[in-house]
């Protein structure tokens, strides 16, 4: 299961910390960290709206962009027989090695939301 919430846009991770016996929420693709507790849903979207707020904020009064900006690029170390097997598999579909990957992630991130989808609906 992927614990993701988004408040106000953008995306937190959500984790339990037993130390605390509280959920915590790291917001994701900030420029810094941004982190906030609560021990329900309801406190995790109130705690991460203020704290998203205090961010943005905070940004704005030092003149930083809040979010980062990503390439498209990241390099992954991989079984060299992996490799081979992800080379041979792209070259059967006629793709290149990058539109392979890309579109295997794609799939990968779509099951992942449509998992986090499902478990909301279920509730």
């Amino acid at each position: 299961m992927i614990n993701q919430m988004t408040i106000n846009g953008v995306k937190a991770v959500i984790t339990y910390d037993p130390d605390l016996d509280q959920f915590r929420g790291e917001f994701v693709g900030l420029n810094g960290g941004a982190d906030f507790y609560a021990s329900d849903v309801a406190g995790l979207k109130h705690e991460g709206a203020l704290s998203l707020k205090v961010f943005m904020e905070a940004c704005q009064d030092a003149g930083i962009q809040p979010f980062k900006a990503f390439s498209g690029k990241f390099n992954v170390r991989i079984p060299a027989e992996l490799h081979a097997s992800i080379v041979c598999a792209a070259t059967a579909q006629s793709k290149s090695l990058n539109q392979w990957v890309a579109e295997a992630l794609g799939r990968e991130v779509r099951e992942a939301r449509g998992a986090v989808t499902e478990v909301k609906h279920q509730r």
